[in-house]
């Protein structure tokens, strides 16, 4: 990995963390709708160019998890601008597929540090419950509580653990 992807990579990683957890606190609507724009679409190229640079080295698994994510980040993109309430479908659909990815980056050995992928394991079953939920025609918000809010920082925390990967790649 060039060092110019993994500055790329470790942005929008970064940015996503940061600004998606800000996202969550801030009682603005339009101002949550551009932090998690912003945070979206810096996940969207990182977990793109993470797919790429897995793929080359030949971790296929881990290469689907990383564009699955891109997926479902894409997929909840779609719905920042939105009410929380007319978000609540793009959120189920995003949030099943964060779950899926979580567990295809973090199950495989290779890639992140074990403690990230323990964090990332949590972050699936967590927002396989609130997807779930939604499908089974409860109205959960992105910003409920206790779920999802309490799955936020276990994706956090695989995010670092994939960050802390790219940084000491070569």
């Amino acid at each position: 990995m060039t060092r110019s992807v993994k500055v790329v990579v470790l942005t929008g990683l970064a940015l996503g963390a940061v600004l998606g957890m800000a996202g969550t606190a801030v009682t603005s609507s339009s101002l949550r709708a551009i932090l998690w724009s912003i945070d979206g679409t810096g996940l969207i190229v990182a977990t793109s160019l993470l797919a790429l640079t897995q793929f080359r080295k030949g971790n296929d698994l881990i290469a689907a998890g990383f564009l699955v994510y891109a997926i479902g980040e894409a997929v909840m993109l779609g719905g920042t601008a939105l009410s929380m309430e007319a978000s609540v479908p793009t959120f189920a659909a995003g949030a099943a597929l964060w779950s899926a990815a979580l567990l295809m980056t973090s199950v495989p050995k290779g890639f992140a540090p074990l403690w990230g992928r323990a964090a990332g394991c949590v972050g699936a079953v967590l927002f396989a419950m609130v997807s779930l939920h939604i499908f089974a025609g409860q109205l959960v918000t992105p910003i409920d509580k206790p779920l999802p809010s309490f799955a936020y920082p276990f994706l956090v925390l695989a995010f670092v653990g994939w960050g802390w990967a790219t940084a000491k790649s070569e």
